[in-house]
């Protein structure tokens, strides 16, 4: 029996549900590391956390909707392979959800996103309302502008990862009138630059199964401006700079040695960077290097908060 249109299961889809988990993980690296400095201080906050959370979520929601709206309105969902991690998932294109449906939720999960970072900039601090225009501006006009002048890309990796991890540590840590030099320690400017990166390359990656569509419906990200080969050395660049920093954090006394965890994933980033490099066109070809490209994001992710929560019950332990 075929499923009606707005049912739970493809609403799960239409949003990518799957996939949210990278919200919830950025979170945690930021909710770890204002733990961290506010252990043994204050008490933690875990309403706050628990609503940030639910902010990051919507927005991540919105700009999943956001960019199916729009790529089903340019008609490149018409044309693009569809892949278990690219190609978007074609509920308008089958007819299950109607296109204006999607734009209202679209509107609506960012609209939430925004009244929690409001409560948070009255609550912490005014930074966090200048991160959710940034991050509003990013969902919104992503699709219809920044991918059509290379900057889709970059903007992502800002606000749907680095602001992620700076603005949680901010919200659960920051007060009204404090400066900005005080508010954001250098460690946790350094610790949000890997899950940044590593947005970047979520998105980068899966542009390019997508790239000859794309360039139909006016697109020009980084994949058609440089191409294939051209691309996947942008992409082990950036996956040598995630690693890198991660690297040196311990070494330069910013960060427990602990987050080194967090480099476990690093075979399946050369794995997805060798397919990379030999990709030739076949989308059957690169969807391995997608999954370990997905499996690297969620894994770096995941393991920088725990090895930050790590370090610190070990020095507590230790104490």
């Amino acid at each position: 029996m075929t499923k009606k249109p707005g049912s739970f299961d493809i609403w799960m889809a239409q949003i990518r549900a799957r996939f949210l988990l990278l919200a919830v993980f950025l979170v945690l690296i930021g909710l770890a590391v204002a733990y961290k400095y506010k252990a043994g201080d204050t008490a933690f906050r875990w309403l706050d956390a628990i609503l940030l959370v639910a902010g990051v979520v919507s927005a991540h929601i919105s700009v999943n909707l956001f960019n199916e709206y729009s790529d089903f309105r340019t008609r490149i969902d018409f044309s693009t392979p569809r892949t278990p991690f690219s190609g978007g998932t074609k509920m308008m294109v089958d007819g299950l959800v109607k296109p204006q449906q999607v734009k209202f939720a679209a509107i609506m999960t960012l609209v939430i996103a925004l009244v929690i970072g409001g409560y948070f900039s009255v609550r912490s601090h005014w930074i966090i309302a200048l991160f959710s225009l940034i991050g509003a501006f990013t969902i919104v006009f992503y699709t219809d502008f920044l991918a059509r002048h290379m900057l889709g890309e970059l903007f992502c990796g800002i606000t749907l990862g680095s602001f992620v991890v700076a603005g949680t540590y901010a919200a659960m840590n920051g007060t009204p009138g404090e400066t900005l030099i005080k508010l954001v320690p250098a460690e946790v400017w350094l610790l949000s630059i890997p899950p940044g990166i590593l947005t970047s390359l979520l998105l980068f990656l899966n542009e390019f199964p997508d790239a000859e569509a794309d360039r139909e419906g006016g697109r020009r990200h980084l994949v058609i401006r440089f191409g294939f080969r051209k691309s996947a050395i942008i992409y082990m660049a950036g996956m040598v700079l995630c690693f890198g920093t991660i690297i040196l954090m311990p070494l330069l006394g910013f960060s427990s040695y602990w987050i080194y965890i967090s480099l476990l994933p690093l075979p399946l980033a050369v794995r997805a960077s060798m397919i990379a490099l030999r990709y030739d066109g076949d989308v059957q070809h690169i969807i391995p290097a997608l999954v370990s490209n997905v499996m690297t994001v969620l894994g770096v992710d995941l393991l920088l908060a725990l090895g930050t929560i790590a370090g610190i019950w070990v020095k507590g332990a230790v104490m």
